[in-house]
């Protein structure tokens, strides 16, 4: 059935051996994050095997699915207060910055009878979750409310790079994370357990980073052997562990310019074409409902991708073998994986 996803598990596990190896000759321990695989089953099962330490998403739906597995559980994303009964219920940790939230989760913990740990977000500067790495004040408000709360544990603090405005980690500013979890420890005379340095582009720093950083959230770097600082290549891991394949409905011999005025497209853009004359247009099952054509790449260096629809992938085949019926392949980024893995549409095919 297609269009598929082949999921190749053993890769996947070396990958996620890999990581925890290099993570741990570091003293840091490993989240692994599932949301870029809608926590599937089969390979939330293969990074457990292999020793990561925590299992985390940013959705409850996916939270639920993992509650098969031992591991603590940690939401990833803010928590809304219109979910924090089910936070409680299904992460042992979750990720915070506001005080009426940690208010309204020392409630729900009450009626759950649940001890729930929490981590302060600390934004350095990518302007994305968190309390401003400077506010001192705030910070220890929102520490002291969680020390006052009955039912809630302060685990500790961690801050996210990269992922809005592409801030890089530095010793700089993990110095700056460092140093307020020292006065938190000085203030309040405790010693919390979690200091969590990022996400997957803290790989690339891991010689920079100091001593007391002793967690990461790792999920693009396990699944496609990436760095996300740079998009560089994890030496030692696999960038082939998923594979995109889609079915070729339409093959003609075209105008590569449209023929006649132009105004929108079916999403509210521009479609940008060159002139290069009469060209081989192909046409795939497979949309942007499905994927982003603009990270996905045909692993045939004659396949050109032109653009997409929501439910058809336009190619220009410089291959005249191809015909209908035929099956081309991609490589996919962080992007068009989630996507993937999210689409009830795609197929998937585990090896």
């Amino acid at each position: 059935m297609y269009p598929c996803l082949t999921i190749d598990l053993k890769k996947i596990s070396h990958n996620a051996k890999a990581l925890v190896e290099i993570c741990k000759s570091y003293n840091i321990s490993v989240t692994g994050v599932s949301k870029v695989f809608a926590a599937d089953k089969k390979i939330t099962e293969t990074m457990t095997i292999n020793a990561i330490d925590f299992l985390a998403d940013s959705r409850i739906q996916n939270l639920k699915k993992l509650q098969q597995f031992k591991l603590e559980k940690v939401l990833l994303r803010i928590p809304m207060q219109s979910e924090v009964s089910e936070v409680v219920k299904y992460s042992d940790i979750s990720l915070n910055s506001n005080i009426q939230t940690i208010k309204k989760l020392n409630i729900a913990t009450q009626k759950l009878n649940k001890v729930h740990k929490i981590i302060l977000m600390i934004d350095l500067g990518d302007l994305r979750e968190g309390i401003m790495f400077d506010n001192e004040k705030l910070i220890f408000d929102f520490v002291k409310t969680v020390l006052d709360s009955e039912f809630l544990n302060f685990e500790g603090i961690g801050t996210n790079l990269t992922c809005f405005a592409g801030v890089l980690v530095s010793r700089n500013n993990m110095n700056k994370l460092v140093n307020i979890a020292k006065s938190i420890n000085q203030n309040f005379d405790i010693d919390i357990n979690t200091i969590s340095g990022g996400n997957s582009s803290s790989i690339s720093f891991l010689d920079s980073l100091p001593n007391e950083i002793n967690n990461l959230r790792l999920g693009e770097s396990i699944v496609l052997g990436r760095e996300t600082a740079f998009g560089k290549n994890i030496t030692g891991t696999y960038q082939d562990a998923f594979k995109l394949e889609a079915e070729i409905i339409e093959i003609f011999n075209k105008p590569s310019f449209p023929i006649g005025e132009t105004g929108m497209n079916a999403f509210g853009g521009k479609t940008e074409s060159k002139d290069r004359g009469i060209i081989c247009h192909a046409l795939l099952a497979i949309g942007k409902q499905d994927i982003n054509p603009n990270s996905i790449f045909p692993i045939d260096n004659k396949v050109n991708i032109i653009g997409a629809s929501s439910d058809h992938l336009v190619l220009e085949i410089k291959n005249t073998d191809y015909k209908v019926g035929d099956i081309i392949s991609f490589s996919l980024n962080y992007e068009s994986l989630l996507r993937a893995m999210t689409s009830n549409y795609i197929e998937k095919v585990y090896i």
